[in-house]
């Protein structure tokens, strides 16, 4: 089996790619690489992090041949342990940038908004979470996340109805920061990547996780109930 994701660190910036070669879903072993991979960086002490999708693609979401396998026990691991990663990510104490390489789905675009920073890029992309017009729930990792990323004004939209934003109107929205032209994508995510570096380590991580930390509590303390509740458990 192949390796989906690959790390590079250059002057302390820590380059982490996801490719799959086809919509980059979260499925097991992404999960696993990327925590994997998040670990590596935080013990090389990489001082900011740049995430970024294959070209058009950043993230489809949660894998479908699990999510609509009818296997209560696999949806539910595979839910929990994405809730892990995204935390993880949500939590991590040095600066991340999301370099949003295209379409970005439901948990595509839930991992795009761990980020500190994120960049999407100008085209006929989707971004936002479409799980209700697929007869899905939305789990509470989810709703929490679009709460403290997204406007006010967007979030029923969002969350509840299912909108579906190309890259222009997530950055109205509140999905994404900034949004560039397709071929300065990286050197623009890490530039931001570089600028971030340079904030004082500690001052920074303590105050990310000030922000993030009631939040990042409540999901791990509601998780399993709210995914049993969701699964007609």
């Amino acid at each position: 089996m192949s390796n989906i994701v690959s790390v590079s660190i250059d002057n302390n910036i820590a380059t982490i790619s996801m490719d799959d070669g086809k919509a980059n879903a979260i499925g097991f072993q992404l999960i696993e690489e990327l925590s994997a991979a998040f670990d590596d960086v935080a013990e090389q002490k990489a001082k900011a992090v740049v995430l970024v999708g294959r070209p058009g693609k950043f993230s489809a979401g949660f894998d479908l041949s699990v999510m609509g396998s009818g296997d209560r026990d696999v949806i539910t691991d595979l839910l929990v342990k994405g809730s892990n990663l995204l935390m993880k990510i949500y939590g991590f104490p040095s600066p991340v940038v999301m370099a949003v390489s295209g379409h970005a789905i439901a948990g595509g675009v839930l991992l795009a908004a761990t980020g500190d920073t994120r960049i999407g890029i100008e085209g006929e992309f989707k971004l936002g979470l479409n799980e209700v017009s697929n007869g899905l729930p939305v789990p509470i990792f989810a709703h929490q996340l679009a709460e403290d990323r997204v406007s006010r004004e967007e979030f029923v939209s969002s969350v509840l109805q299912s909108k579906i934003y190309d890259p222009k109107s997530a950055l109205a929205a509140g999905w994404l920061d900034d949004v560039v032209e397709g071929e300065s994508l990286l050197s623009a995510s890490l530039n931001e990547a570089q600028r971030l570096a340079q904030l004082p380590a500690h001052a920074y991580a303590f105050t990310k996780l000030s922000i993030r930390e009631a939040s990042i509590d409540h999901i791990n303390a509601t998780l399993e109930s709210n995914i049993k509740a969701m699964l007609g458990g």
